[in-house]
């Protein structure tokens, strides 16, 4: 399903203990397209929401026809799902920021406080080794979040409530499906 985050907020459970959620408007999203194995290749669905399109594996593709609304009470209070949206940016970093590199001594004398050091050994190889940590771009990828507890859902309003926090800002495009449960895993396995 599809979503945009709406961002965050407190609730209280029964007992009166206060704990964060994240606030986000899901669907209802429309069935734009099937893909059989038979056609494609492989079981998938289409959907659409907000100009937006995603597509979703799923294992029986004859569960969905075209033109079919998909909304936010296929999800119940205590399912596990899977959040997975664009992190916030941090734009071009260094490597204290980026990597949690130590920094230099920071007295008067020194000249090297929160620069890199030496990147690679002099004539031999005489070039910096592939995949050394250096300054660059932060943040901006795609992330998943596993097995976050749906707190509540507003189908009135197309809202779930999920416990603790979802990549990305506010208004974000973000794509939520169900965890599998580790009995089905085992089953497969």
């Amino acid at each position: 399903m599809l979503g945009i985050k709406k961002g965050m907020t407190q609730i209280f459970d029964e007992t009166g203990r206060v704990f964060g959620v994240t606030v986000v408007e899901a669907g209802p999203c429309v069935v734009t397209q099937v893909k059989t194995k038979e056609k494609e290749g492989y079981s998938a669905i289409q959907l659409s929401f907000a100009k937006k399109k995603r597509e979703f594996m799923v294992e029986n593709p004859a569960d969905y026809k075209v033109g079919q609304e998909i909304k936010v009470d296929i999800f119940n209070p205590g399912d596990k799902v899977l959040a997975s949206g664009l992190a916030i940016g941090k734009g071009f970093q260094g490597n204290v920021k980026r990597f949690h590199a130590s920094r230099g001594p920071m007295g008067h004398g020194s000249k090297s406080h929160r620069i890199p050091g030496s990147s690679g050994s002099g004539t031999t190889p005489g070039r910096v080794w592939k995949g050394r940590k250096m300054p660059g771009r932060m943040g901006g990828g795609r992330i998943t979040v596993k097995n976050i507890k749906v707190v509540q859902v507003i189908p009135e309003k197309n809202l779930l409530l999920v416990y603790g926090s979802v990549p990305g800002k506010r208004g974000n495009l973000i794509e939520i499906r169900k965890a599998a449960s580790t009995k089905a895993m085992a089953a497969k396995a």
